[in-house]
């Protein structure tokens, strides 16, 4: 029996997101290490999270607080809406939608990731917020606007 990838690729989780988890294989794009990372924090690995952020981030001090976080956290779904990758810089982008749910309450990420390549290997590293304005397409995909959808109060 498959089950489908958390990250909504379309594909069966062992042929997408879990070779990655599993250490059998490493992402080759920021795409690939966002998808697998999303994943991550469904299957609840703590392990592959901070392996996967950037030694310079020290990611090892976050590790209590998302443990912390999984009781309470569900993940709902992933949105990527674009993706992409500068060569000459080894640094690449991934702007995405992931909805869940923190204590009941519905919520969301909406965020431009960024990804270092340092030997042959993708890190995140940080990212910022893109503003949406209330008159925008939700960025989730939905086809309403940002103020009818994931933006009302």
């Amino acid at each position: 029996m498959s089950e489908h990838c958390p990250c909504r690729s379309g594909l069966q989780y062992s042929l997408c997101c879990g070779p990655y988890l599993n250490g059998t294989a490493i992402p080759d794009s920021p795409e690939a290490l966002m998808r697998s990372r999303y994943s991550a924090y469904v299957m609840q690995d703590t392990r592959y999270l901070v392996a996967t952020w950037h030694p310079s981030c020290h990611a090892e001090r976050f590790s209590a607080a998302i443990e912390e976080s999984y009781p309470s956290t569900q993940w709902l779904g992933l949105t990527l809406l674009s993706h992409e990758t500068v060569p000459e810089s080894n640094q690449g982008y991934v702007t995405f939608f992931a909805r869940f749910t923190e204590n009941g309450r519905e919520s969301f990420i909406h965020e431009r990731s960024r990804f270092l390549r340092e030997e042959q290997r993708w890190y995140y590293i940080d990212g910022t917020f893109p503003p949406i304005g209330r008159n925008d397409q939700c960025p989730c995909g939905s086809g309403k606007k940002y103020k009818k959808c994931c933006g009302h109060s």
